[in-house]
């Protein structure tokens, strides 16, 4: 069934809320929807304290590592950690508390996909798939998305497709999939991306990216027949957003396990 999942986007020690595209090496392009006074640690709490499991803890560049750690020791066990890992880190992060590590980029070598890198992650964590997330973040080119890398600026050569994504389904227990060209923008969700995430895919998905209201939980509840989870980032007011409270998001996944 559909949850609201949580998030902690870091970026320079801080708790911020970006414009996904925005996301480069140039730092004046950065564009900025909302920097926290509270830490990472606040944030941690707030779900530990309603229970919202299975919250990711994303690391957008250097600097965030004291940050995401502070985040983990808040609730360990229960957040999932992402942004730079790669085989040599990966048990670090659960060592440290990391309920699961979500990786990306190091998936892929100039710009293609490696097989290879993939079974160092696995193996680095003791062959163990439950803690391992796929990040299958995307944007979209022609008719179809495709992973992109590099903070979200260079397209790979992995299509999201449903051959694809199975493939990669034995290797994690789930994935996670922002949709970099709505991601910060609370325009909307990318139905057809939700739609098409929900045809791939036989494991637990976490689609984050545009969604800016309640409306938006249901849609992606209909839209996935309940197969596909999803985060709300800059709508939510304790990120300084207008369009949502965080608490009946807290309310709206009450109500729909009580449904089960």
């Amino acid at each position: 069934m559909t949850v609201f999942r949580p998030c902690i986007d870091l970026h320079s020690g801080q708790v911020k809320q970006i414009v996904g595209g925005s996301l480069s090496e140039n730092v004046s392009s950065l564009k900025t929807n909302f920097v926290s006074t509270r830490s990472a640690g606040f944030y941690a709490t707030l779900y530990r304290d309603r229970k919202l499991k299975g919250g990711h803890v994303i690391m957008l560049g250097p600097g965030n590592e004291e940050a995401a750690k502070e985040a983990v020791k808040a609730w360990p066990g229960s957040l999932q950690v992402g942004g730079g890992i790669n085989a040599q880190n990966a048990a670090h992060w659960i060592d440290h508390g990391a309920e699961k590590v979500i990786v990306t980029s190091y998936l892929f070598r100039d710009n293609v996909f490696s097989q290879a890198r993939l079974d160092q992650c696995l193996e680095a964590l003791g062959n163990d798939r439950q803690k391992l997330v796929i990040d299958l973040s995307c944007r979209r080119r022609g008719g179809s998305w495709f992973v992109a890398t590099n903070k979200w600026q260079t397209f790979t050569d992995f299509e999201i497709t449903k051959n694809n994504l199975q493939a990669l389904e034995s290797y994690c227990s789930e994935f996670l999939v922002h949709a970099a060209d709505n991601e910060g923008l609370q325009r909307g969700i990318d139905e057809e991306l939700v739609s098409k995430l929900a045809e791939c895919c036989s494991i637990p998905i976490t689609y984050a990216g545009g969604a800016r209201d309640l409306n938006d939980l249901d849609k992606v509840k209909s839209l996935s027949n309940g197969k596909v989870d999803v985060t709300i980032g800059s709508a939510l007011d304790i990120f300084g957003g207008t369009s949502v409270a965080f608490e009946d998001c807290v309310a709206w996944n009450a109500r729909n396990l009580r449904i089960l």
